[in-house]
């Protein structure tokens, strides 16, 4: 047995209103899993967020991935309350100032066909990040959801569902790190 087939990896597209913790809160993310192994979240997405977040029982990966000096790549697609502004799109791009730190420069790119929804490429993760930049511009986000994190992608995986990363998502994931 190989060292990748002793743990559990899997991807979960959260719902809104579930919470990313082991604690035993009320809608928390363990609970709405109910996986048969002991799994942790890795990393974090906001309560208020929905999309991609990976799972393990592999405790020496976490911190690989979630670290902000490896700069891991993790992808969204956000929609305002507003149209988008080319200058709003640029000063993303470039970092914005959220207050208590300077956001690094980052990939993002207005969706065709929609004028409030762009989709953003971050190499770091601050607490509810994209939220802070859209608000320093006067937006308020209405919908955010993470559709990539490195090279697993969400694919059309339903809302509140969860499947096992393939061999070559693993693969390549682990190679990654």
């Amino acid at each position: 047995m190989s060292q990748e087939n002793k743990f559990v990896y899997i991807a979960y597209n959260k719902p809104i209103g579930i919470i990313c913790t082991t604690e035993k809160l009320e809608d928390n993310i363990i609970d709405a899993i109910k996986h048969a192994e002991k799994i942790i979240p890795i990393g974090r997405l906001d309560k208020d967020s929905e999309g991609l977040i990976l799972l393990t029982n592999d405790g020496s990966i976490i911190n690989k991935i979630i670290h902000p000096d490896f700069e891991h790549e993790k992808e969204y697609i956000v929609t305002l309350n507003l149209p988008l502004r080319n200058q709003f799109l640029k000063q993303m791009a470039e970092g914005v100032n959220i207050g208590d730190a300077l956001t690094k420069s980052c990939i993002i790119k207005a969706e065709p066909n929609a004028k409030r929804i762009f989709r953003i490429v971050l190499k770091q993760g601050l607490n509810r990040q994209i939220r802070r930049m859209c608000n320093v511009f006067n937006y308020q986000v209405i919908k955010l959801q993470r559709v990539r994190i490195m090279n697993i992608k969400l694919g059309n995986l339903k809302i509140g569902e969860w499947r096992n990363l393939s061999e070559e998502e693993l693969h390549n994931l682990l190679n990654s790190l």
